[in-house]
């Protein structure tokens, strides 16, 4: 399968890069990136930069990554979807619903399948989950509590700060990974979610106000009720990225999903951090390159659809409006916000 990139801006892009290149059914052609670091990429990643996204599709890429700027998911889905070339996207998939709802039509009326990057539901530990809830394991549940921190991204990729190109900060960042995780393991839509932002002063390009912290309180279909906390609050010098978590409570059992609980200490007195925490299970992201993969193959529909990226995204936004408005946002069957 024949795999390129556009936009390199995301975080993930340099690892993509390295995942992609270890599987052998996949010839990675190369990229594009129209920032001022992108020849610096190309020769880091020893890997060929392509003019324009359009040189890049004209080599017949069997799917591309869209690892752009939020605000740009759009244009290039678009120009990927009139080559006819599907695409696996970053999330957010897009900044507002127009833009999302754009993609959906643009991919539906040139038969391109779109699959969003949530590589959470890639995670043994939340499949584990799905499987116990599944069967009942847990009995009535009772409440959720999710957490997901880490450092603030734009300092490694400024353009995070900047809500013209993100969308937004924080809750926009991180919100998305656990409401799709939940989902995904009830099987059931948000129905209403009622949040508390914190926006901070300076915190944005040219000094603006953005924001880096967030509690949300969601009810599920049935009534389940779940919190995410949702954060920006990780020191530089913090062991590891951040983290990923969810607590389960039921009638018959508690379930403690810590994705990124494996991993080895390693002191380095020399570095930033004086301790490391080395991560050792499983890839995640590997195993969601390689769902994309055989969705070209097989020609088999992606295991997480641009639906799934569309109903995160909602829950973002009625976050938003939420705390802006200081009272809960209710979700119908399509969204207000």
């Amino acid at each position: 399968m024949k795999l390129g990139l556009l936009g390199t801006a995301h975080v993930h892009a340099g690892p993509y890069v390295t995942l992609l290149r270890e599987m052998p059914q996949v010839d990675l052609l190369g990229f594009w990136d129209d920032g001022p670091g992108a020849k610096d990429q190309a020769q880091r990643w020893n890997l060929p930069l392509y003019d324009g996204p359009q040189a890049l599709l004209a080599a017949r890429p069997d799917g591309v990554i869209v690892c752009s700027e939020t605000s740009r998911h759009r244009e290039l889905v678009e120009v990927c979807a009139r080559a006819g070339v599907h695409v696996l996207c970053e999330k957010p998939i897009a900044p507002t619903l127009a833009d999302s709802l754009a993609m959906r039509d643009v991919c539906e009326e040139h038969g391109v399948r779109f699959m969003t990057a949530f590589p959470m539901r890639f995670d043994p530990s939340a499949t584990a989950l799905r499987d116990a809830l599944t069967r009942g394991e847990l009995g009535d549940v009772l409440g959720v509590n999710g957490v997901n921190h880490s450092e603030n991204p734009s300092a490694h990729a400024p353009w995070f700060a900047d809500p013209a190109l993100s969308g937004g900060g924080a809750v926009m960042d991180h919100v998305v990974h656990l409401a799709d995780l939940l989902r995904w393991c009830f099987g059931r839509e948000v129905s209403e979610v009622y949040a508390d932002v914190q926006w901070t002063e300076g915190a944005g390009v040219g000094g603006t106000r953005l924001d880096t912290a967030g509690l949300l309180l969601l009810t599920l279909e049935d009534g389940v009720q779940a919190s995410i906390d949702c954060s920006w609050s990780r020191p530089a010098t913090y062991p590891r990225w951040g983290h990923l978590k969810l607590d389960v409570v039921g009638t018959e059992g508690l379930t403690v999903v810590d994705a990124f609980a494996d991993h080895l200490t390693l002191y380095a007195p020399d570095s930033l951090r004086p301790a490391e925490w080395v991560g050792f299970g499983p890839d995640p992201n590997r195993a969601m390159l390689a769902a994309f993969v055989h969705t070209l193959q097989t020609g088999e529909p992606p295991p997480v659809s641009w639906q799934d990226g569309h109903e995160a995204l909602r829950v973002v936004l009625a976050a938003y409006e939420s705390a802006w408005r200081g009272q809960p946002v209710r979700l119908g069957s399509e969204a207000t916000v």
